[in-house]
């Protein structure tokens, strides 16, 4: 078993009124900087957020939430942004946004396994709260 190594990471939310405070948990995005590791993973729950928000352009939410695996992942498709190093690619999707995707603030802990723990992360903060 490798030893454990630092990671940071940070929810990924749809937030269709900013001035209620209202959000839904969409994604989460992990860096373990030790084991060269950079990944997003996303789900909109659509009858949630068709709850708090009728009239929501579902294809623009997912389409704004699928950039994050694909600025994780240095997809050429994602555009300049997927150029650059991990971790500034890192700090970029987890920058401060005033649109209806937002990021929480960033997180840290430690792994083993930094896939295992963005799966968890993710079945924890996202899948289970449907």
């Amino acid at each position: 078993m490798p030893d454990p190594c630092s990671y940071d990471y940070a929810i990924v939310r749809v937030v269709p009124s900013a001035e209620r405070g209202e959000f839904i948990n969409a994604g989460v995005v992990l860096h373990c900087s030790e084991r060269a590791f950079l990944k997003s993973l996303v789900h909109v729950d659509e009858q949630r957020l068709r709850g708090m928000w009728p009239d929501v352009d579902l294809d623009l939410v997912k389409h704004h939430l699928e950039a994050f695996p694909k600025v994780s992942a240095g997809d050429p498709a994602a555009g300049p942004i997927a150029g650059l190093t991990r971790r500034e690619r890192f700090h970029w999707l987890c920058a401060p946004r005033n649109t209806i995707i937002q990021v929480s603030p960033v997180h840290s802990g430690m792994t083993a396994d930094p896939e295992a723990t963005l799966d968890e992360l993710f079945k924890r903060l996202v899948i289970a709260l449907r």
